[in-house]
């Protein structure tokens, strides 16, 4: 019974954020939705959230989504100042960012939030967690590969307690 509690709570608030609409009529919707979202899930799965570590969690995603943030802020001035100014050099080329861990989720998460960020794209990730990353300015990707893949790569970790 906590495990269905626990997954309607969760999925009901997953619902709310993503509607952004807190009228009666959505409430009552979000908690059908979820209630039977959760009746269709497998009754030996483990929960996917503590609810003891939840503060955590939500610490840890703030967080990366304040990264995840900077970094397109920063990639698009880059890609700005490329388009603005046709004399600045530019060096495209493919970079392998480590993700070094085996998590298959936070690897995915990792490939996206470099996506994002304007001037890099993630267009292959090999059975090692490499990510090659196409990017407008291979310098500038270098520079910030390291610091900013162990930045997410610790909250990710948080995230999905690897």
């Amino acid at each position: 019974m906590l495990l269905y509690l626990s997954s309607l709570l969760v999925l009901f608030v997953i619902y709310l954020m993503l509607t952004g609409n807190g009228s009666l009529s959505n409430l009552v919707l979000g908690l059908i939705v979820a209630a039977i979202i959760s009746l269709l899930m497998p009754k030996n799965t483990p929960m996917l959230v503590r609810i003891d570590r939840l503060p955590r969690y939500l610490w840890a995603g703030l967080q990366y989504a304040v990264v995840v943030i900077w970094d397109v802020i920063r990639g698009g001035i880059s890609t700005a100042r490329i388009v603005l100014d046709p004399k600045l050099p530019l060096k495209p080329g493919i970079v392998a960012i480590p993700y070094g861990k085996k998590s298959e989720l936070g690897s995915a998460f990792s490939a996206h939030a470099i996506t994002l960020s304007p001037g890099e794209l993630v267009i292959e990730i090999d059975s090692e967690g490499n990510m090659y990353t196409h990017a407008l300015n291979v310098d500038e990707t270098l520079a910030a590969a390291e610091a900013g893949q162990a930045k997410r790569t610790r909250l990710l970790d948080v995230m999905f307690d690897s």
